[in-house]
């Protein structure tokens, strides 16, 4: 897979460009006008969406990237064309209609979760003689690309006559030509390379229920064979995918945690393109964009998965889960910068642990309710032992970590040698610093960086100290 970082294939996006709004805030409250929450608008962001996160994903992973779309001569589809060209993508087969609307859904988040979407766009077909010029510019440069991409959000640019001219003119160029589609008629998509339906698309083009391995079965081969593609690939969900060609064969899915589906689809689409262009085959191509989709998965919002993503993720399956919470410093950052990029809340918090007990579990299930990731900032044996004195610690720092990261409450834990954690909180720059309620009144280490600082009071009685003196003097519970 590595070798992979090192190319730059050159690949021709073709499909419905859009623009993706969000307006990001909170609600603490219902309207007094109607039974509806009342959003606190906090931050408003626009990124590409439909073949636009496709692009966004390929460049992710180090491709060149030209587009072929229409859109509206609007306000929106000259900022749409600007923030192409912002990230250098080639827009000379960019088209902009006069009358047509370019596609533009508003999305309102609040609390990680998504309360409404409003949209405004035009869906009609392009006209024919746009579509002709479409064509025209693609094939005055088709010879530059290594694979072409088709992006089908059912909008009107991949309409029937021009789609099925597209894949005509790339096959005779010896290009391959990778299809994510939409609607229930594929025949447009017909002499394509490969189509990528999820399960219930390819029910609904193929008249047959997907319900068991038979039926997957029967499905992917009628894709292929009526359509003339070279192989077909159904996405399961969480169940992974399946490839058709010669035979049948099924990649399991990789996801730990899912977030958000919200562009899974284009991730999987761009890899599978990203892979085949660079010389790789099928099977190699499926299993990388299944580690991708679960890199994206744990994201909220559209996502992208760059290589150094895909590979750490890839490289988790072969630790156990206990094992990968536990982070170097390093790897530590870069996990929190993906986090908050996810719109995540980071909880930060730390301690000795010597012994666990129930008093540290109910500390740490209250500090992860304080947010969206739990990190603990273990003391280093060494560390631990300067603060505690020569008969400390008890249980050595990597036994301590692992029974730290195996609690469903904590999502981190990374040792420091430090006789304080600042250096790590600096690093992390957390929203939410939790120590114990013994703290009130006293400065706390961290508190200048993080956003606010939350104090937990102990389970009265239950202490590591508590416990080596019982233990020492062989007193009952």
């Amino acid at each position: 897979m590595r070798r992979y970082q090192s190319y730059s294939p050159s690949v021709l996006v073709v499909g419905d460009l859009m623009i993706d709004h969000y307006l990001w805030g909170a609600c603490d409250r219902i309207s007094p006008e109607a039974p509806v929450p009342v959003i606190d608008v906090r931050e408003e962001s626009e990124i590409l969406g439909g073949a636009g996160n496709v692009i966004n994903n390929l460049q992710a992973l180090g491709a060149v990237v030209s587009v072929a779309s229409v859109v509206g001569e609007d306000e929106n589809g000259r900022r749409l064309k600007a923030m192409l060209e912002e990230i250098e993508v080639n827009t000379e087969a960019l088209i902009l209609q006069k009358g047509r609307s370019t596609t533009r859904k508003s999305r309102v988040i609040a609390s990680h979760q998504q309360v409404l979407r409003f949209d405004s766009e035009t869906k009609e077909a392009i006209e024919k003689s746009t579509a002709a010029e479409l064509l025209s510019r693609i094939e005055s440069a088709i010879s530059d690309f290594d694979i072409v991409l088709l992006s089908d959000y059912g909008k009107g640019v991949l309409e029937e006559s021009f789609t099925a001219s597209l894949i005509e003119l790339a096959r005779s160029e010896g290009k391959m030509v990778l299809v994510d589609p939409k609607g229930r008629d594929y025949s447009k998509y017909r002499g394509a390379t490969l189509v990528t339906p999820n399960k219930k698309e390819a029910s609904e083009a193929t008249g047959i229920e997907i319900v068991d391995t038979e039926s997957l079965r029967r499905a992917g081969f009628k894709l292929k064979e009526e359509l003339s593609l070279d192989m077909a690939m159904i996405t399961l969900s969480e169940e992974g995918m399946a490839i058709f060609d010669d035979s049948m064969r099924t990649i399991e899915t990789v996801a730990r945690e899912v977030y958000d589906v919200t562009g899974a689809g284009d991730t999987v689409l761009s890899t599978l393109g990203f892979v085949l262009a660079c010389g790789g085959n099928i099977d190699e191509a499926a299993r990388i964009a299944n580690a991708a989709a679960a890199v994206v998965v744990g994201k909220l919002g559209s996502a992208t998965a760059d290589w150094d993503e895909i590979i750490s993720y890839e490289d988790t399956l072969h630790e156990s889960t206990t094992e990968h919470r536990i982070k170097s410093r390093e790897a530590l950052v870069s996990t929190v910068r993906r986090a908050k990029k996810s719109g995540k809340k980071i909880v930060f918090t730390n301690g000795c642990f010597d012994i666990l007990h129930m008093g540290h579990v109910k500390y740490l299930e209250k500090a992860r309710s304080f947010g969206d990731l739990l990190i603990v900032g273990l003391n280093s044996d060494q560390s631990l032992r300067r603060l505690k004195g020569d008969g400390r610690p008890v249980n050595p720092q990597y036994d301590r970590a692992y029974l730290l990261a195996a609690l469903d409450a904590v999502d981190f834990v990374s040792v420091f040698e430090e006789d304080t954690p600042y250096e790590l909180i600096k690093a992390i720059e957390p929203d939410v610093l939790v120590k114990g309620g013994d703290y009130r009144g006293k400065e706390v280490v961290g508190s200048d960086i993080a956003k606010e600082l939350r104090l937990v009071d102990f389970v009265e009685g239950r202490s590591t100290t508590a416990i080596i003196e019982r233990v020492s003097n062989k007193k009952p519970r």
